[in-house]
């Protein structure tokens, strides 16, 4: 079935409106919120600090720790189960690889960075969102990051291809491809590529392109943020 129209009236390629700001969290060593259409994520992060237990430490170099969670009034359907489950843990271990690319922390062996993502709102790219953020007050928290990390959704809806998918576009009735991204802006890199559906060869390389265009636009709301919090032209 042809795919028309999107509902909230976007372009195929075009992204909700977005927000943010770092240094949120005043007892936070770095923190930063990211708003994309009616997902708003916060994240928090806090050391280097002393990693527990002891056989966990790393003699060579720090650890990055992330943890993911959506409040339990965060959705617009059913209440969320609150504590950890699957696929939180999953969404934090594949934070971790999305961030850690860019990270240097070998000057603090036997440490922990722990990163607390908070999902306050969602509608959508949750898991995007929260990398977004996450990047983002891990910049604020000072930390030596050779690039910004940017994530977006992007996907198939019927026979159309789009960015940033809505949550009516990925419980379309007559099928969507959802794939979120994690893009070093400069460079292009993929940090981060999962996938849930079927797309062929040649879609699948006009979405990664399509995802690095958008990954721009975001990385200009990250480093206008941090500009704003420092007073920086």
């Amino acid at each position: 079935m042809t795919y028309d129209k999107r509902s909230d009236g976007r372009k195929f390629d075009e992204l909700r409106p977005m927000e943010a700001k770092v240094g949120v969290i005043a007892r936070a060593d770095g923190s930063a919120m990211f708003k994309i259409g009616k997902t708003v994520a916060y994240a928090a992060v806090y050391g280097p600090r002393a990693l527990h237990p002891s056989h966990m430490r790393n003699p060579e170099t720090g650890i990055l720790r992330c943890n993911y969670n959506m409040m339990s009034f965060s959705g617009s359907g059913e209440r969320v189960r609150p504590g950890p489950s699957r696929r939180s843990k999953e969404i934090g271990l594949v934070t971790e690889k999305a961030l850690l690319p860019v990270m240097d922390i070998s000057g603090f062996p036997n440490t922990v960075v722990d990163v607390f993502i908070e999902l306050l709102q969602t509608d959508a790219g949750t898991r995007c969102a929260g990398i977004t953020a996450a990047a983002l007050a891990l910049a604020d928290a000072g930390f030596p990051m050779r690039d910004l990390v940017a994530a977006v959704s992007v996907g198939k809806v019927g026979d159309k291809l789009v960015v940033d998918l809505s949550k009516e576009e990925e419980d379309y009735e007559e099928g969507a491809t959802d794939m979120p991204l994690a893009i070093l802006p400069r460079t292009g890199e993929v940090t981060l590529l999962q996938m849930d559906g079927n797309i062929s060869k040649d879609e699948l390389k006009e979405l990664v392109e399509n995802a690095k265009k958008a990954a721009r636009k975001i990385n200009e709301v990250q480093i206008k943020a941090l500009k704003d919090k420092y007073g920086v032209n």
